[in-house]
């Protein structure tokens, strides 16, 4: 049913058969835990009480003291965040169990003033405090319990954003929490195990409208390449569909800074942009970044710019897995420019998440 936020859809999915996942994971993460942490070494639990946790330490045997508070039934988002606000001066670190709009409800209490760990078990998983599994949950709070190496990070809650309207998909961050991480136990904001490539495409988009645009000098234009990837941007920006028809999967196309549309332009108009930062993907398989279908973006151009600040290279994690660790490639017509930019380049393949990869002219 595409997300379980609110009592209306929660009762729309039991009257189908559905059943909440949460109990379910949670056990399980306490199962491991027990599993996994030495008998000497004992946390001891703050709750909520019912299915707010007390019923599952309880079955889990584990030692708990629950706040004073009087829960609905069924529970729901308000009984949550009462719970959490007791809880914030009471705990060193607050474990929650659910998807996106869980983590939502727990920022709106605590912002980033308390470490949190999420363990995933919603619908909607796009934020970055989740760890990837109840298990690895279990592994990550055993090694802060022994006294293991964990530091705490920042990390984006995202969730559709209620503003847009039914015809469209908008992700968007409402803020940061506090957690702890260590290795590859936390999920990174859009991957869990094998990447979703439409999300993380649409995670990429946010990037772009949230990091690249606001950070654009005045009068700058936009020029976005080729492909899927920067035809699901150019369909992002484009706020009034008067053109949604005319952007292009295969031209170059400018988002100007005054908010209009220059469509399939040729080299000669991009290089007649005063100011100017470019979007590009590369080609799936071939890994060429320039000289392959997009040669409106010419070496007289790309010498106009800075090179890495006026470039944005963007891709996803599975396109980069078809090159088969190769570099990607140049071919610009321009041996010296080529020279020039080998070497690594920032990739964006998600939201303000990054690799580093390598990338080499044809000689090499």
């Amino acid at each position: 049913m595409k997300g379980s936020d609110g009592a209306d859809l929660q009762a729309q999915a039991r009257q189908r058969g559905g059943a909440p996942q949460a109990p379910r994971r949670c056990a399980d993460f306490l199962q491991y835990l027990h599993a996994i942490l030495p008998e000497t070494k004992e946390i001891l639990w703050v709750t909520g009480p019912g299915p707010l946790g007390e019923i599952l330490l309880s079955q889990a045997g584990a030692a708990f003291k629950k706040v004073d508070y009087k829960v609905g039934e069924p529970t729901n988002a308000a009984d949550l965040r009462s719970c959490a606000r007791m809880l914030v001066d009471k705990v060193d670190l607050l474990v929650f169990v659910g998807g996106d709009g869980t983590a939502r409800d727990i920022l709106s209490v605590i912002g980033d003033n308390l470490p949190v760990l999420g363990i995933p078990a919603g619908v909607k998983m796009h934020s970055g405090v989740f760890a990837v599994s109840p298990r690895t949950a279990a592994l990550l709070l055993a090694q802060l319990v022994t006294g293991g190496l964990v530091v705490p990070a920042l990390r984006a809650v995202r969730d559709y954003d209620d503003q847009a309207g039914a015809a469209e998909i908008l992700l968007r961050t409402y803020g940061e929490l506090r957690v702890p991480e260590a290795g590859g136990y936390l999920q990174q904001t859009k991957i869990g195990g094998k990447e979703s490539e439409l999300l993380a495409v649409q995670e990429i988009v946010a990037h772009v409208r949230e990091e690249i645009l606001p950070a654009l000098p005045e009068g700058c234009d936009l020029v976005l390449g080729p492909g899927s990837t920067c035809l699901a941007i150019k369909q992002a920006l484009d706020t009034t569909t008067r053109v949604a028809d005319e952007l292009t999967l295969r031209g170059v196309d400018v988002y100007t800074h005054n908010r209009r549309w220059l469509i399939d332009v040729g080299a000669d108009t991009l290089q007649s942009l005063p100011v100017k930062h470019l979007i590009i993907s590369f080609t799936r398989g071939q890994g060429f970044l320039f000289g392959r279908g997009n040669q409106q973006i010419s070496a007289a151009f790309l010498r106009q710019l800075s090179w890495p600040q006026d470039i944005t290279v963007v891709g996803t994690r599975t396109k980069l897995a078809s090159l088969e660790q190769r570099p990607l490639l140049l071919d610009t017509g321009d041996n010296v420019l080529d020279q020039q930019l080998t070497g690594l380049v920032e990739i964006v393949t998600g939201y303000q998440d990054c690799l580093l990869y390598r990338l080499a002219d044809q000689l090499e």
